[in-house]
């Protein structure tokens, strides 16, 4: 669910972007979300936020993608999905442009902020 349906109740058409961004990390690492621990992490979220900010990313992929998904598609991927995953709405992209961001190998990406429920801390 997304942080401000969470905390505020408030659904925007950015609600389904978040789930989106679940989503693909769910399917990138092949865990779920939902009963996902890591000591450091509250969740899959913050796991693959973690790896993210020690440029670990790698370790977050599924071994049954490794001769899928080259290095730079996985690290768009979780890009994009961390940018899906963000706390305020405005942060976040629309779909159209996370399809924008998946189908154009050059476009350059922002680079997320810390998302919220992602640490144990």
């Amino acid at each position: 669910m997304s942080p401000e349906y969470t905390m505020e109740g408030l659904f925007s058409i950015k609600s389904d972007v978040f789930s989106f961004g679940v989503l693909l990390l769910e399917i990138v690492s092949g865990k779920k979300s939902i009963g996902f621990y890591h000591s450091s992490s509250l969740n899959l979220i913050g796991h693959a936020w973690e790896l993210w900010k020690g440029d670990r990313v790698v370790e977050l992929m599924d071994p049954k993608l490794e001769d899928q998904v080259s290095y730079p598609m996985l690290y768009t991927y979780i890009n994009v999905a961390l940018l899906c995953v963000q706390e305020m709405a405005a942060d976040k992209p629309t779909m159209s442009e996370v399809v924008s961001m998946l189908s154009n190998e050059l476009t350059v990406l922002n680079s997320p902020k810390k998302p919220t429920f992602s640490t144990a801390k």
